[in-house]
């Protein structure tokens, strides 16, 4: 079987709907893995492309992350080898008006829930002595950004979470990494693609010319899914066209 393959897995993807998860869904179960794609709004449109790629018909199951604790139960009846924890939320304002409301709402998602997704996944899967995990942080897990205070805090704990968790357990078998997307064409950055001078500027600043698409992240996902990475842990890996080499 390829390094590359998954073969025989079981992959839980979050926020699997739309953009990099839905990227994310499809590109696993074109490798193999049997996919669980997870939104708060209905995954069909996923499961289609899964079903036309694979061959196989994906699940889909509803979790809205506003309830941090939302995937509590998920993993004890059913083995999952994969979890994917793409599902995040964004709010802009400026940091003198940013609201504790906007503020709470991102954290929930972004941070809170990643992380107990996470500590339900693992006891699943120490137990069974092998497991991998996929977050997903971002550029702003490096930098500031401007107007996205939550949403900043929210990533720079997912890289540190990542390795956290990486610590304490690699040796029992579970890897734990995060992929970096930089801009990407998704509904997040949708209010940044329609400003014509700051697209220019961000396109001004990415060595590849280019923003990125889904696909970028979702192959990179596979590779940190499949035993060719099992010896990467702990690791943000960026996924940004040149951007934080500039």
């Amino acid at each position: 079987m390829s390094a590359f393959s998954l073969e025989g897995r079981t992959a839980l993807v979050t926020g699997a709907n739309t953009g990099i998860g839905q990227a994310i869904a499809v590109a696993m179960a074109e490798a193999g893995a049997d996919v669980i794609a997870s939104g708060r709004r209905d995954c069909d449109e996923t499961l289609a492309m899964i079903g036309k790629v694979s061959g196989r018909a994906g699940r889909s199951l509803t979790l809205d992350f506003a309830d941090p604790m939302a995937a509590r139960d998920v993993f004890a009846d059913q083995p999952i080898d994969i979890l994917v924890n793409n599902a995040g939320i964004i709010r802009r304002d400026d940091a003198v008006d940013f609201s504790e409301a906007d503020w709470d709402a991102v954290m929930d998602v972004n941070l809170k829930a990643l992380f107990f997704t996470c500590q339900a996944f693992a006891r699943a899967a120490l137990p069974r002595g092998h497991g991998k995990i996929v977050n997903i942080a971002s550029l702003l897990s490096f930098q500031g950004g401007i107007r996205v205070p939550s949403y900043t805090a929210s990533k720079h704990g997912v890289a540190g979470l990542t390795k956290l968790m990486a610590n304490e357990w690699a040796a029992r078998g579970l890897t734990v990494n995060a992929i970096a997307p930089g801009y990407i064409e998704t509904n997040n950055t949708e209010a940044l693609r329609a400003d014509p001078d700051r697209s220019r500027a961000i396109l001004d600043r990415i060595p590849a010319g280019r923003w990125g698409r889904p696909e970028d992240i979702a192959q990179t996902a596979v590779f940190l899914a499949a035993p060719a990475s099992d010896y990467i842990n702990g690791a943000v890996l960026n996924v940004d066209g040149g951007w934080l080499a500039r």
